[in-house]
């Protein structure tokens, strides 16, 4: 094989609301941070610890309004993108961040999902019917 592959994917929780920012009519980029966690036991200690680690999500035009308009801070999302590095001077010196370039964002669980459900009991579902074994 001689290529190589830039493929990330995670499943994990919104740590902020998503901030878009406009080019022109057409263009936008929307940027959000996503908590990943992983749990383990300290054999020191033996103590159950959990490892949190923030992603910095770049999104891009309709998948960057998209993502402003349905997902808030704490919703649960799949990311499927590109780890990308990028670099800039500041009146500090010069700043490194790891981006994670989206290509595909599947909102999985959302506050605005939740408060539009609304749970019904119907009499007329089958499984509230007397006799029934299941």
């Amino acid at each position: 094989m001689s290529g190589t592959v830039n493929k990330v994917i995670l499943i994990g929780h919104l740590g902020e609301e998503v901030k878009i920012h406009y080019f022109d009519a057409e263009n936008c980029v929307g940027r959000f941070t996503l908590a990943t966690h992983e749990t383990f036991i300290n054999k020191k200690t033996n103590e159950k610890t959990r490892l949190t680690e923030w992603h910095h999500i770049v999104v891009k035009n309709k998948t960057a309004e998209n993502c402003e308009k349905y997902l808030s801070k704490g919703d649960l999302v799949h990311v499927e993108g590109k780890i990308r590095t990028r670099e800039w001077q500041s009146e500090n010196g010069s700043k490194t961040v790891v981006e994670i370039h989206a290509q595909e964002v599947t909102f999985l669980h959302t506050a605005k999902q939740n408060s539009e459900i609304k749970k019904t009991d119907s009499p007329d579902n089958e499984s509230n019917k007397p006799g029934l074994p299941f």
